[in-house]
Parts: structure tokens; sequence; C-alpha cells
């Protein structure tokens, strides 16, 4: 083990003379957990580990050797210390340094999927269930009983239901990106389909550049496939490039992951300026791009796509309906060069065997019968009156947005100076409302002044009385 391997030292843990014992124990136990060492490892030398956690020889000596009796690790004369426990589940809260939870991703997932029906959730990245085309999704549900029995038990073709994919590359070329049929493959999510590219490109220790601020999940499962995460601030029209240019240069990145239409939480749009010269340096660099395009059903008329652009040379497109069908039907998609479709195929089936065959028909019934059309067209104009509504009704208490959104659920919004998001987010959870906390979504910690607001979760009234009196007392409180 290097010294990468162990990158928290005892005093970045926070850790106080009195308890280097323990932090040295707890390093290694997390390094396990993580596995950054796996079972048969060789630890590092007492005086090598000792210089890497700055602290004495005696003290590597007294935690390894509690360690042995414990049964984490095992001694073998003349050869040192190796891994002896069995390999933990995996611990994605282990790997890289332990954040505070209300800025964590998947804390503030698990606040908005497990609380009930009576939370208040300005923070989830989802409709109201009343938003949703019940109807619709009932009806299709009455076909899909009628299907053969092959349609209701077995497993999808790899690629996936063959009319569905017709039809994407319809809607795909309605946005400008070229996509034959055979080159779209079913997910069963957006999320999904980010694992799956993210299995088949990248390695351990890869460099993946994430927008800053971005979607917090990019964070969290670009944790779980071990990668090397950089970041680039986002304008209201795309990354800074002459941060990016810097960025590139000095990580030399696998891959960047962004939204370009519908950016996820800044509602920004993607110049076509700012487009071609990232193509530019995305060519230069050697660098593949994936495009989330989830949102891109939200927009009253189709903004720039890299993808589009690019002719899905070095840029993959991928999307879903979770957000404007059913977060229950799990169907997503991903658009990708042809020659990387056998590979995500092999992958596909190696890793989820069949594909979404039923969530599929469901899909394909209500996009075939206009169902969705219609849908789409009054949920636009139902978003645009409410982020019209909160945006005014934030701005009245003193929360203002970044920018104003073309489209989408999302209002990227400054809280008032010297206000934490972190600390708001905190006391609202304890008033039964879930809120965004800025930092959850930047990568360098440079937004705890913002909080995100999904504007469809912000019609309940007791929001705007409970957010003055949350952020007076945090306001009160920091001045103390």
């Amino acid at each position: 083990m290097d010294n990468r391997a162990v990158r928290m030292t005892v005093q970045e843990l926070g850790i106080g003379s009195e308890t280097l014992l323990e932090g040295v124990m707890a390093t290694i136990r997390q390094r396990i957990s993580g596995r950054v060492l796996t079972p048969g490892a060789k630890l590092p030398s007492i005086r090598a580990f000792a210089k890497t956690m700055r602290v004495s020889k005696s003290t590597v000596v007294e935690a390894y050797e509690r360690l042995v009796a414990e049964g984490v690790i095992r001694s073998k004369p003349g050869a040192g210390f190796f891994v002896a426990a069995p390999l933990a589940p995996l611990s994605l809260a282990e790997i890289g340094p332990r954040l505070d939870r209300a800025v964590d991703p998947l804390w503030v997932s698990r606040q908005a999927l497990e609380t009930g029906d009576n939370v208040l959730k300005p923070g989830c990245g989802w409709l109201p269930p009343s938003w949703m085309p019940e109807v619709a999704i009932r009806r299709a549900l009455k076909s899909a009983a009628k299907l053969e029995a092959s349609g209701l038990t077995d497993y999808g073709a790899p690629l996936g239901h063959r009319p569905l994919r017709q039809l994407l590359a319809r809607r795909l070329g309605e946005h400008g990106v070229e996509a034959a049929p055979d080159q779209i493959i079913l997910t069963e999510s957006g999320t999904q389909a980010i694992d799956l590219l993210c299995r088949f490109l990248l390695e351990p220790g890869d460099t993946v550049v994430v927008d800053d601020p971005c979607y917090f999940n990019f964070h969290a499962l670009l944790r779980a496939h071990r990668a090397e995460v950089v970041s680039v601030p986002y304008t209201p029209s795309g990354p800074d490039l002459e941060k990016f240019a810097e960025v590139v240069a000095a990580h030399r990145p696998r891959l960047y992951i962004t939204n370009s239409a519908v950016h996820n939480p800044t509602g920004a749009t993607l110049s076509p300026v700012v487009a071609h010269r990232l193509l530019k340096l995305a060519e230069q660099a050697g660098l593949t791009i994936v495009e989330d395009d989830i949102f891109a059903d939200f927009e009253h008329a189709p903004a720039p796509r890299l993808a589009a652009f690019d002719g899905l040379d070095r840029v993959v497109e991928i999307g879903s309906f979770s957000k404007t069908l059913s977060a229950s039907i799990r169907c997503g998609f991903i658009a990708a060069p042809r020659d990387w479709i056998e590979g995500l195929i092999d992958l596909k089936i190696a890793t989820t065997f069949g594909g979404p065959s039923l969530a599929a028909e469901l899909v394909f019934s209500m996009l075939k019968d206009g169902s969705y059309r219609k849908h789409m067209d009054v949920l636009r104009q139902r978003l645009a009156r409410a982020m019209s509504e909160t945006a005014a009704r934030l701005g009245d208490i003193g929360i203002e947005p970044w920018i104003e959104p073309q489209a989408g659920m999302f209002l990227w919004c400054h809280l008032p100076e010297g206000i934490d998001a972190a600390d708001v987010a905190q006391m609202a959870l304890q008033q039964e409302i879930v809120l965004a906390p800025g930092n959850v979504f930047s990568h360098a910690g440079t937004a705890n002044g913002f909080v995100r607001f999904n504007v469809s979760q912000c019609e309940d009234e007791r929001l705007f009385k409970v957010l003055p009196l949350i952020m007076r007392q945090c306001g009160v409180a920091r001045a103390g």
C-alpha cells in the first residue's frame, strides 16, 4: 500500500493526540471496508506508516497488535502484517473523506426516498404523484395485461424492445441527434445507463470531470466506481472553458459527465458557442462525454445537444422517463457509437441479464397513443407557472435565483449573505422539510450559500412560513 492509499491522516480526520491510536486503527479499517486493502494485501511497514500518519512508531505497533487481536489483520514473522478479515460489504461512506451528512448526496437521497407523504420535499428531484399521468399509466397497464405470456414472463432482448428503440431514434432526431435503432440500448433507468457506461469505460483511479455544481448522484456513482473526480465551474451558458482546458491539461481525464439541455441543479442551457469549443477541447484531449439528457422533454424548444454536434462520435447520449412519466416504470436508454454496442450488450447481460421488457411495453404504449405528448404539453405549462410563482415567493423572503431557467423544475438559489445552506437543511428536516443544500452538488465545496428548489414540490404554504424562521435562527446563531 503506497502513500496514496492512506490519504486521510489522523490530523485530517480531526483526531486529537489522545485518540491517535484509534485514528490509526480507524484508517486501516476504512481502507479495508473501502476495498483499497483486500484480503491478503500487505500493510505498510511500521516506520513508513508512522511517517505517513504523522504518529510515533509505537502508536502504529500498538494499533497493528490490536487489529491482529481483533482478527482484522495477521502477522507473519519476518514478513510484516497482512489483511486477514473477510472482505466487508462496500461502504460508500468510507470511500474518501467523511462528509457532514447534511451535505452528503446519499443522505439527501435517502431522506427524500424514505420519508412519508407528510414530509415536504422541495429538495427532491421528481414531480409529485398528482402531476404524473395516472390515467394513462393505468390504461397502459390494462393494455399490457393482454400481451402474450412471453411478454409478461420472459427476459427482454439484450438491446431491448425494438419498437420503442425505433420510436426513440425518431425522437432523438427531433433534437438533432442521429441514432439508428441498433445504436440504442435500453436500460432500467438513466442511473443504470450511467453505471453501465462507467463499467464499460472506466478503470479504478481514472479521472472524470463533472460540472460544479452538478447532479449529486454523479458524485455518489463515481465514488462507487472508484474514479478520481475533478470539477469545473458551471456558468449560465455551460462549463467555464478556460478552467475546463486547465483541468484537462492537468488531469488527463477519461470522461466528462454533464447535462446540456436543462442542467441539474442550475437550470442553465448550454450555448452553441460553448458546445463547439467544448467539443474541440474534448477531441484534442481524447475525452469521451456522457450527455445526460433525462430532462429533454421539459424543454419548450430544443436547446443545443453535444451529441447532435458530435454525431455520436465521442459523445454518448442517455435518457429515461423517470422524471416525466413514472419513477416506478424503470426504463432508460443509451445512444452510443455503433462499435460500442456489442461490448455494452455483453456488459449488460453480465450485470442485469435481460432488459426492461414489461416497462418498455408500458412506455411504448403511452408514447404511441399520444397520451404522453398531451401530458407533457400540460406539464410544461404547469411547470412554467410554478417556476414563476416559486421564484417570486422565494424572492419575497430574500432567496434569489441564480438565473431564470428556460425550462425544467429546478431553481438554483442564493441564500441571504452569511447563511449556510447545510444549517438551514438540518433545521428544516426537524420541521419535516427535506431541502437540497448547495454543497451536495459541489465537488469543490463552494456552494454553501445555495439551495436547489424543485418548484413542483413548493406549493405547500408551510414551506414559505418555515423558511424565514429558520434563516433568522441561522443568522442569529452565526452572529452569536
